[in-house]
């Protein structure tokens, strides 16, 4: 069977859609799925996935409806307008919540292990977390991925 590591490092909106979308989608390739999530990507183990966010500023990438200078990206509420959009549009497009990619992730048996590190360094508790993770240190992730067919750092 092959096997696929994926390393979870952030927590905004558009780098919290990747380790879901490529682990589910893995899985269903038959492949063996591992997921690190450490540091700020560690949030998308929390049991409420409402104020994940996604900022204009700084991501030049974003298509916005019309340019905006660097500036307005800065006022206070682009960020919650420009997640609100980006939600709205994902939804009009069918694209799955991210509860939605989790819970299927997690039906087809991606293994979510939250690095224990980062859980004490910021103070949460596992009641904050989802049901069905695991908690580990970097080592017990690479005994997976030491032997990952394919492994990615998102």
């Amino acid at each position: 069977m092959k096997k696929m590591a994926l390393i979870a490092t952030k927590g905004t909106l558009d780098m919290a859609y990747p380790p879901f979308i490529l682990g589910s989608t893995a899985a269903a390739l038959g492949y063996d799925v591992h997921i690190f999530f450490t540091f700020y990507g560690l949030t998308l183990l929390r049991k409420d996935l409402s104020d994940v966010k996604i900022s204009p500023l700084a991501n030049p990438a974003m298509p916005m409806p019309v340019p905006m200078p660097v500036f307005v990206q800065m006022l206070p509420g682009m960020e919650a307008m420009a997640t609100m959009m980006m939600k709205d549009k994902m939804k009009k497009k069918g694209v799955a919540s991210l509860a939605e990619l989790r819970a299927l992730c997690q039906e087809a048996d991606v293994k979510f292990t939250a690095c224990q590190m980062t859980v004490d360094l910021f103070e949460f508790e596992k009641s904050d977390f989802i049901d069905g993770i695991e908690y580990g240190g970097a080592a017990s992730f690479l005994e997976f991925a030491g032997d990952a067919d394919i492994c990615l750092f998102i």
